[in-house]
């Protein structure tokens, strides 16, 4: 390799933690949102716009920033809130397919009861249990005298009985496992919903942070310009010798 050859891993230092990292885990200051830069510059006053810092401790900051956030909004700082503000920090993805939880193994009693409240709940059990009915009442009353299960019908009434005492815990299994993935859908939903909000919010601070830099950049740019024309004039109406 030349001594002109440039340096394939360029480094750095953390102003904050005083290591060496590559460049590209490096931000600098002043790019930054101003509401995180304040909040770096209460624990490093000493801090220039132009030292670096590395993303992990940016990511520290935005951490206790989002905190600090949502504290001061909500009053209460929970859990959950905590896994978004980490997951915001690490740039991790929060949803999930809840649905997948059908394809997981369940027991036997899971699949019948499953199998059981879908059944009970459709028009097919319905017309098949009306036709059951009626056959049995007009059988019977057939039947006359001869009926094994005469007019009022109290062998029928026992298996109704029977029937909806055993049909409606199997129904109460299956609503409660449905009640579970409704809960984890509804937490799903709540973490991307308000991490998008989150994201958001910060996207706009970024860019009115970005917007200002630039307006900045362009009335020095206007100044300049201003005082070149400026000495450019006096320069032409100075008397020639």
């Amino acid at each position: 390799m030349t001594a002109d050859a440039p340096d394939p891993e360029r480094t750095g230092i953390d102003a904050i933690e005083g290591t060496r990292q590559p460049c590209h885990s490096l931000v600098r200051l002043g790019s930054l949102r101003p509401a995180l830069m304040d909040l770096i510059r209460r624990d490093h006053p000493d801090l220039a716009d132009s030292d670096l810092i590395g993303t992990a401790t940016a990511n520290r900051y935005r951490s206790r920033y989002l905190e600090q956030l949502l504290r001061h909004e909500r009053g209460v700082f929970s859990d959950l809130d905590a896994e978004i503000v980490q997951s915001i920090a690490n740039q991790e993805t929060l949803a999930e397919n809840i649905e997948d939880d059908t394809a997981a193994p369940r027991t036997l009693g899971d699949r019948a009861a499953d199998s059981l409240a879908t059944f009970g709940g459709s028009w097919a059990f319905l017309i098949a249990f009306s036709a059951f009915l009626a056959a049995w009442m007009l059988w019977n009353q057939a039947r006359g005298a001869a009926a094994f299960d005469p007019f009022p019908f109290i062998l029928l009434n026992l298996i109704l009985s029977t029937l909806a005492a055993i049909q409606a815990p199997i129904i109460m299994m299956s609503q409660r496992r449905q009640e579970a993935r409704d809960r984890r859908r509804a937490r799903s939903d709540y973490q991307v919903n308000l991490k998008a909000e989150l994201e958001i919010r910060l996207l706009h601070e970024k860019i009115d942070h970005l917007i200002a830099r630039e307006w900045q950049r362009l009335e020095e740019a206007r100044a300049v310009q201003l005082e070149m024309i400026d000495g450019a004039e006096r320069d032409g109406n100075e008397p020639q010798p």
